[in-house]
């Protein structure tokens, strides 16, 4: 584990976003659907985060920017489709170098004409998510009792349409899946000698201490009713810690913490410390928690090295540090070093995650995993500070307020509130915030 505004995009880059898929649904009003770009913000990409997606991604200005539109634009589409297919869906994902591309799996080739409709690339594949969702589930049970630093990652692949089981030893692979139970027509076996680790670094720098020794980064400033604080990694403390900034003053102590299992945990500062919506004092605002698909790009900034990019590789992975298996984590390409950990990793304005751990540096690359951020706001119950309020799109009249959607409730896709008297389904995991209310955010919620 690592401790340690370009206002509008060009129309013709964002109308992807404004797309009607057949049968999915449809407006009450005549009114464009503003691109999901503009309602989620990541149009006002500051230039530490193009400079960064320029440096790692080998993009130009231009394309780093319409690589944020397309990535949130193909969020919002794969979202409707993922409800339009139901259990057929079996993942999607962006290509190319400016996530030109959606592609969206389904086990049905009756399903291809509705894809194709909503502008996206359509493949028939065997397995659904679903069930390759729950083999993994199967490894990660097992896991608890059985030896896997031989095999040390496991992630469900869309792309491939497999369970991927890392391991530096087959022999060890094929004992765990049968140890579990699982199909291995369901599973592709890779080799890797990637020894993920938790990197702990006691060197001296900023962002925060623990116990005046160890350092970690701060992930996002958050608060829980009227106490502030921030997100970090799990594995930077336990319950009780106490902390300090990087200009030594006391800052705060850690309230709760996850590790191994998941690899999350708060801090609650003292009142000398204000939570902003930013990432470690840069210009980068974060707007909300909306998940980026797979293939996106993402970036991240610890106290270590600063910004790097790269892309997110798989969701819902597990992987195995010397400390235990932690599970439901994100795998990237991204590059992260000793004193990372627990860093903000973002897409475009959007909060992902905090930084756990891998394998590599940012000389040679590496692999890294973050813990997701909407999981630890839930589990404990806290607020994402954010830019917030205002008017992300063009609310139109959201009519009466009243119904089951509330701020700060962190959402999952296909989840059902009720506001204005009528009934929506969401299209992204996010938490939910004042000025994101179901009428005002199209990539967020569809009306059912």
């Amino acid at each position: 584990m690592l401790h340690r505004r370009t206002r509008a995009v060009c129309a013709a880059l964002t109308t992807s976003a404004a797309l009607i898929v057949a049968g999915l649904g449809s407006s009450a009003t005549a009114a464009p659907t503003p691109p999901a770009a503009e309602t989620l913000r990541t149009d006002e990409a500051p230039p530490a985060l193009l400079n960064a997606m320029q440096r790692d991604l080998g993009l130009d200005r231009a394309q780093a920017r319409t690589r944020l539109a397309n990535e949130a634009d193909a969020g919002a589409t794969a979202g409707k489709l993922r409800l339009a297919l139901g259990r057929d869906f079996a993942g999607a994902w962006v290509r190319g170098a400016e996530s030109e591309r959606l592609t969206v799996a389904t086990t049905d080739a009756a399903d291809v004409p509705r894809i194709e409709a909503a502008g996206a690339r359509a493949t028939v594949v065997t397995h659904t998510l679903s069930t390759l969702d729950a083999a993994k589930a199967r490894v990660d049970r097992t896991a608890k009792s059985h030896d896997t630093t031989k095999t040390p990652v496991w992630y469900v692949d869309v792309a491939s349409n497999s369970l991927v089981v890392e391991a530096s030893r087959r022999t060890a692979a094929t004992a765990l899946l049968k140890a579990a139970g699982v199909d291995t027509d369901l599973v592709r076996i890779a080799s890797s000698a990637e020894q993920p680790r938790p990197l702990y670094d006691l060197r001296g720098g900023d962002a925060y201490y623990m116990n005046n020794s160890g350092r970690c980064s701060i992930g996002f400033p958050i608060t829980r009713g009227t106490q502030q604080g921030f997100a970090t990694a799990g594995h930077c403390g336990r319950a009780g810690t106490p902390t300090s900034g990087s200009n030594r003053v006391a800052q705060g102590t850690f309230q709760a913490s996850t590790f191994p299992g998941r690899d999350m945990a708060w801090v609650a500062t003292n009142s000398s410390w204000t939570a902003t919506p930013y990432v470690n004092g840069s210009s980068v605002q974060v707007a909300g928690s909306t998940q980026a698909p797979v293939g996106s790009s993402v970036c991240r900034s610890g106290s270590t090295t600063g910004w790097h990019c790269g892309t997110v590789q798989q969701h819902n992975t597990s992987v195995t540090y010397p400390e235990g298996t932690i599970t439901g984590v994100t795998r990237t390409s991204v590059c992260a070093e000793p004193g990372d950990s627990g860093g903000s990793y973002i897409s475009g304005s959007q909060a992902q995650g905090v930084t756990s751990g891998g394998s590599g540096n940012c000389t040679s690359g590496g692999t890294t995993y973050f813990q997701p951020i909407n999981p630890l706001l839930q589990s404990y119950g806290l607020t994402l500070k954010t830019t917030g309020g205002g008017d992300p799109g063009d609310p139109g009249d959201p009519g009466d307020p009243g119904g089951t959607w509330a701020a700060g409730t962190v959402y999952q896709a296909g989840a059902t509130v009720t506001y204005g008297g009528a009934t929506y389904r969401c299209l992204q995991a996010h938490q939910a915030q004042s000025g994101w209310e179901p009428p005002n955010v199209p990539a967020l919620w569809q009306r059912a």
